[in-house]
């Protein structure tokens, strides 16, 4: 097997990590709140309702900004619903999953469970666009932010929340392109009605961050289109536009799945291409960064067939994907792609946090454990903090049916503020080990602290709750550095984490 190469170079950089990158999302969908974080009765409930055994995993994921309410949960939501005795609430059908959404967890305890999680952990909240507008994307802000004087914010008050939420980070909607969408919208009532709400939000506070919809994946016939015409009502009004992007392995194509973040990648630079097009054609000088609020691994080809079957039931058990190997390899890869072009992502959400299509699961009345995907992004986040060093690989490819040639070799590398490196790197391959070396310039480094891979002899192993710890990241002997180069041994099939001083 020809050997793998690329060189780090301090001169060399893409730029500084946001801490936002290391998202995720929380939508009433499922399981995610209702016996997920919240379970009023449950053993580790604390007096809130929420799961202790829960927040102590959400803490070492190692999450940042949590998005709410959804999703597509939130083209229906009446955040009226939400707020106030939880008794008087009211039980509405949630048409984007077939459920019946009962509102015992809503805003105020979305914030308590936030300031549990730490101080890390950032409001990001969706306003519906969808069967709501301008008027009710107001009264949330001033309910959840002004501080008190006026009728919503002082009904904050009384309903027990002295202080604003403090909520910086806004979606204008979500996935407004998409048919399945209520309320969908053309790209031109969209940008139209982006742009009025983020002028009237900009009027009660001029420093709101707001995230305009754009395209639900780079296969939707719309897409490019949609974000050129939704940017040229709102470039000067938004600091961000969307993407969400899934993948799963179809048609028994494993080969393709493991290419999956060259699309993710592909995605990322078309956008930014996008937006750069707009704001050249608008002879602007701002730059629209890129929001990625919704990624991951998911079976979606299930999905369908699991929503419709339903008959408006309270939290069922949707989109419980468990996790492989394999997927947890592509999973790594995908937070690869987004680090790679941290120079534009400066926001983004793994989808979801718990049970659904989640790195966490739990049992109702029972134990919580980490999925294969939990263990590249608590990775991720601890140690994905710095400056992206420019990582160009020269590896040895193999044939995917839907990328065409892909590197064996997916890789970036962080570098911290006290001038530890640490790279990230997948090998694709599914039969052979990869060597790998890494050309160390200018970097004073000489030692390898640590080479931790998830990587199995079989690729389908899974932590399930009979096997909880089936799965789990194992130290790599043999990864050195010698006269300014890194030399390591990438086993098949692998997520590798290799930390250098």
């Amino acid at each position: 097997m020809r050997t793998a190469r690329f060189t780090l170079d301090p001169a060399f950089t893409v730029a500084q990590v946001n801490p936002r990158l290391f998202g995720s999302f929380v939508e009433h969908l499922g399981r995610c709140v209702y016996t997920g974080i919240f379970e009023p009765g449950h053993p580790t409930a604390d007096e809130a309702g929420l799961r202790q055994d829960v927040l102590d995993l959400v803490r070492e994921l190692g999450v940042t900004a949590i998005r709410y309410p959804g999703g597509n949960f939130v083209s229906g939501y009446k955040w009226e619903d939400s707020v106030g005795p939880v008794e008087e609430r009211p039980r509405r059908l949630d048409l984007a999953w077939r459920s019946t959404e009962t509102n015992r967890f809503g805003l105020s305890e979305y914030i308590a469970f936030l300031k549990k999680v730490g101080p890390q952990a950032e409001p990001m909240m969706a306003v519906n666009l969808g069967t709501r507008g301008v008027a009710e994307a107001l009264e949330l802000q001033e309910y959840a932010n002004h501080p008190s004087g006026t009728a919503l914010s002082d009904l904050r008050v009384a309903h027990g929340d002295k202080d604003p939420f403090g909520i910086r980070l806004w979606c204008l909607g979500n996935e407004m392109d998409g048919p399945w969408q209520t309320g969908h919208k053309t790209a031109e009532e969209y940008g139209r009605i982006a742009a009025e709400t983020a002028r009237a939000m900009r009027q009660i506070d001029p420093g709101v961050e707001l995230v305009a919809c754009g395209s639900s994946g780079q296969s939707m016939p719309t897409f490019a289109e949609w974000e050129a015409t939704v940017l040229a009502e709102t470039y000067d009004l938004v600091d961000y536009i969307s993407l969400h992007a899934y993948y799963e392995p179809l048609h028994g194509d494993v080969d393709s799945f493991l290419a999956s973040a060259v699309d993710m990648e592909s995605f990322i630079e078309n956008v930014v291409a996008t937006c750069d097009h707009v704001g050249a054609r608008l002879k602007s000088k701002k730059k629209i960064n890129l929001s990625f609020d919704e990624w991951n691994v998911w079976y979606l080809s299930r999905t369908e067939a699991e929503v419709s079957a339903l008959d408006w039931p309270e939290a069922p058990r949707l989109l419980e994907d468990n996790y492989s190997v394999t997927d947890a390899v592509v999973f790594g890869s995908l937070l690869i792609a987004l680090l790679r072009h941290a120079d534009r992502v400066t926001v983004a959400c793994l989808a979801q946090l718990v049970n659904v299509i989640a790195p966490i699961m739990t049992e109702p009345g029972g134990p919580a454990w980490r999925q294969t995907t939990f263990f590249p992004f608590a990775q991720a986040s601890r140690y994905g903090r710095g400056e992206v060093l420019d990582v160009r690989v020269d590896s040895p490819t193999y044939e995917t049916k839907k990328y065409g040639e892909a590197d064996l070799l997916h890789a970036t590398a962080v570098r911290a503020e006290d001038g530890t490196v640490t790279v990230f790197a997948v090998n694709r391959g599914r039969a052979e080990a990869l060597p790998l070396e890494v050309a160390l310039n200018g970097l004073g480094l000489t030692r390898v602290v640590e080479h931790s891979a998830l990587a199995d002899a079989d690729p389908d192993a899974r932590n399930t709750l009979a096997e909880p710890e089936r799965v789990v990241p194992h130290a790599v002997e043999g990864t050195k550095v010698t006269d300014g180069r890194l030399t390591a041994v990438l086993e098949p099939l692998s997520w590798n984490v290799i930390r250098l001083a």
